[in-house]
């Protein structure tokens, strides 16, 4: 009798453990859905994100412009954000087709408004609103010079450029000072002499392409 009991108990028992496993088997953990799908793609970075200085000390950025070619060594380990920042809009052809857009006789010429652009576009929009801080060095705002220009506010230069025909030194210490013409200055003057309204030349000079490349030895 009490066999006949104990095979009875065992027989509810593992019927009990049979119900479970399937019971468990039919249950699936949560899937992850979409886990990888919902995750935001990382936008690629510009070319000279992250370069070293010495990386940049390297690189020569000539201006093809219809007065003809305007060649710029790099300064990075005075102003590298700068140095960066001209680099890149160099490299991703934000600054061809843009024009000289300033000009003040006997002082400077200023380029890289991207709003003069023949490929004006969203895109380049959001690229002037990318402001640099600012990084006054000790290089002296001599002729031949490029130097980042912003408004009289801190930390607002974006595309902006200036080269400097003339001495400047009220700009010592307050711009960033990047690069330096190591030839076409006759161009930087030609550019500079021609006719204009005030600041506003009468035809402004176009900037074709800017090219980057590794600088001659």
């Amino acid at each position: 009798m009490i066999s006949r009991i104990l095979f009875a108990v065992l027989g509810i028992a593992f019927a009990l453990i049979a119900v479970s496993a399937q019971s468990n088997s039919a249950i699936e953990p949560p899937k992850k859905a979409n886990a990888r799908a919902a995750a935001t793609p990382v936008p690629a970075g510009e070319p000279f994100d992250g370069a070293p200085v010495e990386k940049m000390a390297g690189q020569c950025v000539t201006l093809e412009t219809e007065l003809g070619p305007i060649e710029i060594v790099m300064m990075p380990e005075n102003a590298p954000e700068a140095t960066r920042n001209f680099l890149n809009l160099s490299a991703t052809g934000a600054l061809d087709t843009t024009t000289f857009s300033r000009v003040v006789k006997g002082f400077v010429i200023q380029g890289g408004n991207l709003q003069t652009s023949e490929k004006w576009s969203e895109a380049l929009a959001k690229r002037m609103t990318h402001k640099l801080p600012d990084e006054p060095g000790l290089v002296k705002h001599v002729r031949g010079i490029v130097s980042m220009a912003r408004t009289e506010e801190p930390n607002t230069a974006t595309t902006h450029f200036f080269i400097l025909v003339a001495p400047a030194p009220h700009l010592d210490s307050k711009f960033a000072a990047f690069g330096t013409v190591t030839k076409g200055m006759e161009v930087v003057d030609a550019i500079n002499q021609a006719p204009s309204e005030g600041e506003k030349p009468d035809k402004p000079v176009k900037l074709n392409r800017a090219v980057v490349n590794p600088c001659k030895k």
